[in-house]
C-alpha cells in the first residue's frame, strides 16, 4: 500500500469514499421494487453520511475546514496509495436484482472495512485511530447484516419461497 503525505490526505480520501458509498445506496435504493430493501439501503446511505461527519470533525479538530471541490481534488492527488483495491465496480446498477445487490453491497462494505483497518495501521495519533477503527467496525456489521440477507435470501430461493 502506497503512503499518505498527512493524515488530512487519509481524511480526504475516507471523506470521499464515504460520499461515494451514501451516493451508491441512494441511487440501488432508488432502483429497487422492495419497500423493505429500499429502506434498508436508505439506512446504510444515512450510516454513511454519518460516517462522513465524523470524519470531517477530524478535519475541524485539526483546524480546517475542507470545501467540496477541494476534497475531491485532494484525494484525486493521493498518487501512490493504491486507491483501486478499494473500488468496487457495481456491475451495471441498472440491471442488478436482489442477490446482485446484497453481492455488491458485501465487497463494497468490505471494502471500506479494508481500507480503514489499513489507514488506522498508518496514523500515529491514537485518537484518529480509534475513530479509524470505529468506522471499520461500523463497515464491518454493514457486511455481516448484507450477508445474513443474503443468506436468508439464498434460502428462501432453494425453498422455493423467493
Amino acid at each position: 500500500m502506497g503512503e499518505f503525505d498527512s493524515v488530512d490526505e487519509i481524511l480526504e480520501f475516507a471523506i470521499f469514499r464515504e460520499d461515494e458509498a451514501n451516493d451508491f445506496y441512494k441511487i440501488l435504493a432508488g432502483r429497487v421494487a422492495n419497500p423493505a430493501l429500499a429502506e434498508l439501503i436508505l439506512e446504510f446511505a444515512k450510516e454513511e453520511r454519518e460516517h462522513k461527519m465524523k470524519l470531517e470533525f477530524e478535519i475541524m479538530k485539526r483546524g480546517r475546514v475542507v470545501d467540496n471541490g477541494e476534497r475531491a481534488e485532494e484525494a484525486r492527488k493521493l498518487g501512490e496509495f493504491d486507491t483501486a483495491a478499494y473500488i468496487v465496480e457495481d456491475g451495471g446498477s441498472l440491471e442488478m436484482d436482489y442477490e446482485d445487490l446484497l453481492i455488491v453491497g458485501m465487497k463494497k462494505e468490505k471494502a471500506s472495512f479494508r481500507l480503514y483497518t489499513e489507514l488506522a495501521a498508518i496514523v500515529r495519533d491514537a485518537e484518529f485511530r480509534e475513530t479509524l477503527l470505529s468506522l471499520a467496525e461500523e463497515e464491518a456489521r454493514h457486511k455481516v447484516q448484507l450477508e445474513m440477507d443474503y443468506h436468508e435470501y439464498m434460502l428462501k430461493r432453494k425453498s422455493g419461497e423467493g
